[in-house]
């Protein structure tokens, strides 16, 4: 296990005041519902992401504030649902108003180089909440800006750029899609290589509602914690990350039987994080633990989902077992849990979160206990390709883990290898446990005899 820095990184943000960019042009005033999907309370939070971009000289003397501030304003014509405002109507529906208001956008100035971040660069980041401000009165999900960007130019001519946007609006595959047309409109490029389509209502319960699975991701439970660390709130969590090279990898897929080595990576690695998370937080062994997997059901609809649809397309199916199971139970089990719930994933399952929606009302929410997990997949939402003229981002994702929800990200080592680096967030103690896990699952001998090389797993606080 790498042993983390004793000195954490410090240095000073200097802010100027937050300003509202509206549209370059005057846009519809109008009001836009969101889908049932969107709408649900499960998805009514703020999450964040940053991007790290190196000086690039053919880039000498150009603002990268300035430039970004220029092209959202381009980008906000097309995308002009971002400027507005969410109300709610009623039966707690939420609408988008319209208002051509604008986004927060910070202009900012740290005493830091890139390069004293360390590498490679994983969060948690120091000082992240200097590099993205949370502006006072801001962050609500109602009247509010629905996106907040800073733009923190560093002392080597690079610069940071931080985002944090109201889930709501947008999954991880449609804030891409918006990021990649600010990117083009830095760039000078005229038109949008995808055309934003809103068209919630493909998402909308059927009339009436008709629930043909059940969906046990929603399940209301109550967790029998045998420590104080394992209540929500955490008392002091912590952040830390963990990256998944090749060997990491390789050795993880040798524990699996022959029949199995074929699975994704995601499913792999979240089924390791699964047990090791599970075992790190003393629950009772009988008790029922579930992993809520993200799954992106664009490729699920017959017809095709529209290209450009940037709302959220994903749904949580639940992988449940006991924690009794999963500390006895080989690693294989783990994973066939999370394929068969993968699996379980059609159009008609869509639907049916749809319709359990509006049947249940909007306040329906995935239980919100320590045995509950969730590990979003982001290797390849393409968030680190985005170039507003400086290159590609060096690292591109969330900022955090955010309580239950861990994200996975691809990252690149020293040599350029590439991998995946896990976010997570636990109370100290568990988070000792979480990390000695993994060690030792890193240590079990390869089914069949098979070695592998392994090195330690790096992990950064």
């Amino acid at each position: 296990m790498a042993a983390p820095s004793s000195i954490p990184l410090k240095f000073t943000v200097r802010r100027c005041e937050p300003q509202l960019v509206a549209p370059a042009k005057p846009t519809p005033y109008e009001q836009k519902l969101l889908s049932d999907i969107d709408d649900q309370a499960s998805l009514r939070f703020q999450v964040s992401l940053i991007n790290f971009y190196q000086y690039e000289p053919s880039m000498e003397g150009k603002d990268p504030a300035e430039v970004i501030k220029e092209a959202l304003a381009q980008t906000l014509v097309c995308y002009y649902p971002f400027a507005g405002r969410l109300r709610e109507g009623a039966n707690g529906k939420l609408i988008v108003d319209c208002t051509g208001e604008g986004v927060m956008f910070i202009k900012a100035d740290a005493d830091v180089t890139l390069e004293q971040f360390g590498e490679p660069l994983r969060p948690p980041f120091p000082c992240f909440d200097e590099l993205l401000y949370n502006v006072p009165g801001s962050e609500g999900m109602l009247n509010c800006p629905l996106l907040l960007i800073q733009v923190t130019r560093l002392k080597c001519g690079g610069f940071i750029f931080a985002l944090r946007l109201n889930h709501v609006m947008s999954d991880g595959t449609g804030l891409a899609q918006f990021l990649f047309a600010l990117g083009e409109m830095a760039r000078g490029v005229i038109t949008h290589l995808i055309s934003p389509v809103w068209e919630r209502h493909l998402l909308d319960a059927r009339h009436p509602a008709r629930m043909t699975f059940t969906h046990r991701e929603y399940d209301e439970v109550e967790a029998r914690v045998t420590t104080p660390i394992t209540i929500l709130p955490f008392d002091n969590p912590i952040q830390r990350s963990f990256s998944f090279g090749f060997a990491e990898v390789s050795l993880l897929r040798s524990l699996l039987p022959p029949h199995l080595r074929r699975c994704t990576t995601f499913e792999l690695i979240t089924a390791c994080l699964w047990r090791c998370r599970t075992l790190a937080i003393n629950l009772d062994p009988d008790e029922e633990v579930r992993m809520l997997c993200v799954v992106n059901a664009r490729s699920k609809f017959n017809p095709s989902f529209p290209s450009g649809y940037y709302g959220n397309v994903f749904v949580f199916p639940a992988a449940i077992t006991t924690v009794k199971s999963l500390r006895e139970k080989p690693l294989e089990y783990a994973v066939e849990l999370i394929k068969q719930a993968k699996a379980s994933v059609t159009e008609e399952y869509v639907k049916s979160v749809a319709a359990l929606m509006v049947a249940r009302g909007k306040r329906i929410h995935f239980p919100n206990v320590i045995g509950t997990y969730i590990i979003s997949d982001l290797t390849k939402a393409g968030l680190e390709d985005i170039d507003f003229g400086w290159g590609k981002a060096v690292f591109g994702g969330p900022m955090i883990a955010v309580g239950v929800i861990s994200f996975l990200m691809p990252t690149k080592n020293k040599k350029g290898e590439v991998g995946s680096v896990a976010s997570i967030c636990l109370p100290a103690p568990a988070m000792e446990r979480f990390a000695k896990e993994l060690e030792s699952m890193l240590k079990q001998q390869p089914s069949e005899g098979k070695k592998i090389k392994s090195k330690s797993i790096s992990s950064a606080l």
